[in-house]
């Protein structure tokens, strides 16, 4: 929705859609939803509630951005980073199948963005791209040329992950880690990552390295080869970056710096890039690192101060952390 935001980890926002149904303890507090259904009153948030399309201006605002490509590559260095759908979840199955196969194919016809693809349902990552194939095959609408078919086959068994698009999933707490990160790791993607936020709990990552070797896909389908290799040093990384923060909002829940620090240091022990979003509304003591106790123990010292997401900051023991994927 946004040729620029405020959000660290992208340079611009692109929503196809609005509205979506809560899944998780993070949705507690949904943002969005507070802005776009209990605010704006422009969606409902919620199972069988009718999804709303945004406009065509707005879908075209991709297509400004991939001709400025030249331009933005040359002050940047880089891409342009645009992360779909901060006010939605691009794979949440009560979204009309057209909505999503014309979102493929405006990622297919922009090849000089890296899209952030983030979600809460990454296990529906498989079914949906099998229904859009199929909507493709039953419908051939004029209005889809027949790569598009193609790029999604050959995305689908692996053949051919696409290099414009980053995967992601979020996960708020240990069990959302033990039940989806393996269905991250079994799509293919040049770049997979993990939103951890807000973050409610430790977490202890599965191992994030593969070997060189293939990561496996659900009943029926082959395995899918790791797209990005590390060379003989250390096999391939299968989590190739990882966001952390805390909520924001008026009812926000602290995050426990001993939280934040573990999984910055499982990063750091498996060299995958790390970038600390924010503290959100609560700013926790000791934030020169220095601790007596285990980090992970919470203490009547650590208790947090509510000051706001600004004056909270991003600074974890004193350091900005902002890693990204090569």
């Amino acid at each position: 929705m946004a040729e620029k935001t405020g959000i660290e980890w992208c340079d611009s926002t692109f929503n196809p859609w609005l509205g979506c149904t809560k899944v998780s303890p993070a949705c507690d507090n949904c943002y969005a939803e507070a802005l776009m259904d209990k605010r704006m009153h422009r969606v409902k948030w919620g199972t069988g509630q009718q999804r709303q399309r945004t406009s065509d201006a707005n879908w075209r605002e991709p297509l400004k951005w991939q001709k400025q490509h030249a331009e933005f590559k040359r002050k940047r260095g880089r891409r342009r980073r645009v992360f779909c759908a901060s006010l939605a979840d691009v794979f949440d199955n009560e979204v009309p199948i057209e909505w999503l196969v014309d979102l493929l194919e405006l990622i297919r016809t922009t090849p000089n963005l890296d899209w952030l693809l983030l979600s809460k349902r990454i296990g529906n990552w498989w079914s949906r791209i099998r229904e859009a194939i199929g909507y493709l095959d039953a419908e051939t609408p004029a209005a889809y040329p027949m790569p598009l078919r193609a790029w999604l086959a050959h995305w689908r068994y692996g053949d051919d992950a696409p290099r414009n698009v980053w995967l992601g999933a979020t996960f708020a707490d240990q069990s959302e880690v033990d039940r989806d990160m393996v269905k991250l790791f079994g799509v293919p993607s040049v770049v997979r990552f993990g939103s951890f936020e807000p973050m409610l709990g430790p977490i202890q990552l599965p191992r994030v390295r593969c070997d060189n070797g293939s990561l496996p896909g659900p009943a029926g389908v082959g395995g899918v080869t790791c797209p990005n290799c590390c060379g003989a040093a250390g096999g391939c990384t299968r989590l190739h970056w990882v966001i952390c923060g805390g909520e924001s909002g008026p009812n926000a829940r602290p995050m426990h710096p001993g939280w934040a620090r573990s999984l910055r240091d499982q990063c750091a022990a498996a060299g995958v890039p790390f970038l600390f979003k924010q503290w959100g509304q609560w700013l926790p003591p000791m934030q020169d690192g220095s601790h007596e106790h285990d980090p992970m123990e919470i203490n009547a010292s650590d208790v947090p101060i509510k000051v706001g997401t600004k004056a909270a900051g991003r600074l974890l023991d004193g350091r900005e952390h902002m890693e990204w994927p090569r």
